[in-house]
């Protein structure tokens, strides 16, 4: 459950600190106070969409942090991420967002990503807007309603992936139908293709070096007289070769070294230089030893570079990209090959559409087992929620194959005994669309397991006597969750646990919201207000004291 939340610089929130315990926690305040703006900061935290029109006019940041208590799979999360948990069992989440848009996560104190704080957050707050009524009107708010409820989300993943890969296949079948003189002329032009790279040959890495083969080859000549060349200078010159004066030296001036040490210096560099010229003569015996004019290897190799250069520009390719474009060519072929066979594309066809009608079967046979059970739950609520004799339906219309199954899902009411079940957008009233919602969405929410639930203003549209039975809904549903309600009624905020006003107050020409948790007292006049409005009478505190007294 939620225990503490911190707001610094949120919208017109300066700093904001609240503790929260278990049960049901009301906010109430006056229209425009920031009930919501308690709701949106909470989302942040659990990385909802954020930029820099979330911080406070002036201020340089938003920083939001909400303590959870956690256990079982929020634990085991925390773990298989790496998230270190806390000595105490709690989980940290930390929002921070700079006046330029920038934003940074954090979870227990480790920087995260806004997909990794929000995957967490799903675990730990399950939240309700105040216009989630009007999504119920939408089928696929329906559909994705009641499978969330049935726990089908993954078996409907299952169905969309399967009518996925069918419908792939038989798009390409039907192109192909539609486009077979085309499909066989680019299947000819592959072939010829792939048949000119096969009958080349070349290999990864063959045009560099037969480059450099033919570089070698070609200044064979010059080669072998540059290289005799120095070979002479350095020891074989009938005039003084340079090795054979640099031993002479060396020699000399080691014995003139014994006389006088001061050239010892000398006689050690001339030393490595004369080992340098006796390794060059080696080297270069060895080179002379293997180098030969060979004009047929020459011929041969001018003749495969003239070969892989013409072919590369036929094919627009650089040559050494030779290799890359064959095994292109090839698998473009071979793809073309498998779809042609119209036939083995038909029989592959039946197969997966087989595939995803077993799956599909299987996923409607799942909702029409929920949607019975929701229907019943939802129908008992509505009795209790001034709807007495009416019924609530959930129709699963069969449809042609889709991503989503094979039936479409359709809310159907009937508000009074004896009249028709028809369609939820049809037949509802403001009120009772409102009612209606609520019933389903602490319906929905009791079968889940976040452990706390939010209720941002879903009982509009609702007063009087159905107020009293909303609270009394809500109230149940927080003895076994935390649940938080920001709302507009007295009848619902008298039977909360723990009762928070949102006022704002004007200082220095800013308006600041802030938010106090309510004793006995204050809250018999905070609901004494919600009852009477502006002026606050004696009939309205009594009424208010009875109202927290039932």
């Amino acid at each position: 459950m939620l225990r503490t939340l911190s707001i610094r610089d949120f919208v017109i929130v300066d700093s904001i600190e609240l503790e929260f315990a278990p049960g049901f926690t009301v906010f109430t305040g006056e229209t425009g106070a920031g009930k919501s703006i308690l709701i949106d900061a909470l989302a942040l935290a659990l990385g909802g969409r954020g930029d820099a029109s979330v911080v406070r006019e002036g201020a340089g940041k938003t920083d939001i942090t909400a303590e959870f208590s956690s256990a079982g799979d929020i634990d085991a999360w925390l773990s298989e991420h790496d998230f270190s948990n806390d000595d105490d069992g709690g989980v940290l989440l930390r929002r921070v967002i700079d006046n330029a848009g920038r934003s940074k996560a954090y979870i227990n104190g480790v920087s995260a990503t806004a997909s990794q704080l929000r995957e967490l957050g799903e675990m730990l707050v399950d939240i309700h807007g105040q216009h989630a009524h009007q999504s119920l009107l939408k089928n696929d708010a329906q559909r994705v309603l009641l499978d969330s409820q049935a726990g089908l989300l993954e078996d409907a993943k299952a169905v969309a992936a399967a009518y996925k890969t069918w419908r792939a296949l038989a798009r390409q079948r039907e192109e192909f139908e539609a486009n077979a003189k085309s499909v066989l002329l680019e299947r000819e032009r592959l072939e010829w293709q792939v048949g000119e790279l096969e009958k080349l040959a070349v290999k990864p890495g063959e045009w560099g070096d037969i480059s450099t083969e033919h570089s070698r080859l070609s200044h064979a000549a010059s080669l072998i007289e540059g290289a005799q060349e120095a070979l002479g200078i350095i020891s074989e010159s009938d005039t003084s070769p340079m090795l054979s004066q640099l031993t002479s030296l060396t020699l000399k001036l080691s014995k003139l070294a014994d006389i006088d040490n001061a050239l010892k210096p000398v006689v050690e560099a001339l030393e490595p230089a004369r080992i340098q010229l006796q390794e060059a003569v080696y080297s270069l015996n060895d080179y002379l030893g293997r180098v030969e004019l060979d004009p047929v290897r020459l011929h041969t190799v001018e003749a495969r570079l003239d070969a892989i250069h013409s072919t590369a520009r036929k094919f627009r390719v650089a040559p050494e990209d030779l290799p890359q474009e064959y095994e292109s060519l090839s698998t473009q072929l071979k793809q073309l090959a498998d779809a042609t066979d119209l036939d083995a594309m038909r029989a592959q066809e039946e197969k997966l559409k087989a595939a995803y009608m077993a799956v599909a079967q299987k996923l409607s046979k799942s909702r029409a087992k929920a949607a019975t059970a929701l229907s019943q739950a939802v129908t008992a609520a509505m009795q209790e929620l001034s709807m007495a004799g009416g019924r609530f339906e959930v129709a699963l219309n069969p449809c042609e194959p889709a991503a989503y199954g094979i039936e479409q899902i359709e809310f159907l009411v009937a508000a009074h005994a004896g009249t028709s079940a028809r369609p939820l957008a049809k037949v509802a009233s403001g009120g009772e669309l409102a009612r209606i919602s609520l019933a389903i969405s602490v319906i929905t929410s009791s079968a889940t397991a976040t452990p706390t639930l939010i209720f941002d203003e879903v009982d509009s549209g609702i007063g009087g006597g159905v107020a009293e039975v909303v609270g009394r809904l809500l109230k149940r549903l927080g003895q076994d969750r935390q649940v938080l309600c920001v709302t507009h009624l007295p009848q619902v905020a008298s039977q909360a646990n723990q009762h928070f006003q949102v006022s704002k107050r004007s200082t220095d020409g800013r308006t600041m919201s802030r938010i106090d948790a309510l004793d006995a007292k204050a809250r018999i006049e905070e609901i004494a207000r919600m009852l009477g409005g502006i002026e606050i009478t004696a009939t309205t505190r009594k009424h208010a004291r009875e109202l927290l007294a039932s």
